[in-house]
């Protein structure tokens, strides 16, 4: 079988080495019950909180459990407050998200730390393959994420896939599947946002016959179609909180008890979850159980946004192309240096989702467009293709009305960007991302 251009590339450049530095950071607690603590972070992200799951375990009262992130990456650091009680100060200034510098004060609740930079830097472990699965990437935060799929592909851990929606959660989980021991036992997929309550018990646990009406036979549930494989539990920051003790007792002692039975069986699966929500920040208002995160999160996995990767997008696309059926002409359209290069300055809010899309669409209807405007020929009041589906005419209208409300408005507002987003009720960054996507000119 003859290697397509992708697959020939990735291995040639699959050799690489492994780890990668990244800034050290030591913390110490200046003020605060636990003064003269202590810590030094080794990995690429950690949290602080009371949680025993976090990175930095502090037991002032006044901390949420999970009350900030410090993210290190290319020689800096920021830090992300978790959604906490009582919020995040970096040297005395009330923060979301800020950047770190050496010896910033981080206060938070009655105690402060102290951030310095080490010296020597930590390293990052990176995967050697430009590949995982289904999944492709040669920059470093996707090599750093292939590098985690790979320990979890080894092991039966139970992991948590976080990231935002289109970065690929269903295709790792299933890559850590097929990569597996169990990779011949079943693949179970469950979506928690897409189900109500009722039928997601029944979906999960199964039922008997005459549980509730309309329940005329037993149903086994996914997690005993699962025996022996993987259920895979999409959106599980939907789970609504009366179903999630009876999730942790399953993580716990591996036993399902169906709906409408008094009896428990036992089940052996390996549970992969996803979510687009930030779980620790759930945790801390109360909208997830604390100590079902912490059966889920045994191993956390982070896929990066298509925007902190932009590296990856000429491999992705060639990846995505070759996907589509179309001829060698449309491929090299889509493909050229030109075309990469609109696509490496978009944002795309929808990550490799929305890179797909944008790509058939171009694919059907010829030429390439703007990202974020795929396709576009003209006329926004024009004959509807025909060869379009349902989600792409829609699509090619919500751009169309976006770029004209815009362009009216801020003719409306004589090119006044800030006076636009006070008008509409927009954050005024966001507005800027729709002029950028769209091709407007503001002031």
């Amino acid at each position: 079988m003859t290697k397509t251009k992708t697959e020939t590339e990735l291995d040639a450049d699959s050799q690489m080495t492994a780890p990668v530095e990244v800034s050290r950071l030591r913390f110490e607690v200046v003020e605060g019950p636990e003064r003269g603590t202590r810590f030094s972070s080794d990995t690429e992200r950690m949290s602080i909180g009371t949680h025993p799951s976090s990175d930095f375990v502090l037991s002032d009262r006044t901390i949420s459990r999970f009350h900030c992130e410090v993210i290190a990456t290319e020689g800096r650091a920021r830090l992300r407050d978790l959604g906490s009680r009582n919020g995040s100060l970096v040297d005395g200034v009330p923060v979301i998200e800020a950047y770190l510098r050496d010896q910033s004060l981080i206060g938070m609740g009655k105690t402060v730390l102290r951030c310095s930079f080490d010296d020597v830097p930590s390293t990052v472990r990176l995967s050697r393959s430009h590949r995982f699965g289904s999944l492709v990437g040669r920059s470093v935060p996707a090599r750093a994420a292939f590098a985690l799929l790979e320990k979890a592909a080894a092991s039966d851990v139970t992991v948590l896939l976080e990231g935002e929606t289109g970065t690929g959660k269903e295709e790792a989980a299933r890559s850590i599947h097929e990569a597996s021991s169990r990779a011949e036992a079943p693949f179970v997929v469950v979506d928690c946002g897409a189900l109500s309550p009722t039928l997601v018990e029944s979906e999960l646990f199964g039922h008997v016959r005459g549980a509730f009406t309309g329940a005329d036979k037993d149903r086994p549930g996914a997690f005993v179609a699962g025996h022996g494989g993987t259920v895979f539990l999409d959106e599980i920051g939907e789970l609504a909180l009366l179903l999630q003790p009876k999730l942790l007792r399953v993580l716990e002692d591996r036993t399902v008890q169906p709906v409408g039975s008094s009896a428990r069986r036992p089940v052996d699966v390996r549970i992969v979850a996803a979510t687009r929500r930030e779980l620790r920040e759930e945790v801390n208002t109360g909208g997830f159980r604390s100590d079902l995160y912490f059966r889920l999160a045994v191993l956390r996995v982070v896929l990066p946004a298509l925007r902190s990767r932009p590296d990856d997008i000429p491999i992705l696309v060639r990846r995505l192309v070759e996907q589509l059926d179309v001829d060698d002409a449309t491929v090299a359209r889509l493909a050229s240096p030109e075309a990469l290069a609109r696509m490496q300055q978009h944002v795309w809010p929808g990550n490799v989702r929305e890179l797909r899309n944008y790509l058939e669409l171009s694919a059907v209807l010829g030429g390439h467009g703007r990202p974020g405007a795929p396709a576009l020929s003209g006329d926004p009041n024009g004959a509807l293709d025909p060869r379009l589906s349902y989600a792409q005419a829609r699509a090619i209208a919500l751009v169309n009305f976006e770029r004209q409300y815009l362009t009216v408005l801020l003719d409306h507002h004589r090119g006044n960007v800030t006076a636009l987003a006070r008008a509409t009720g927009m954050n005024r960054s966001y507005v800027h991302e729709l002029l950028r996507k769209h091709g407007v000119r503001g002031g």
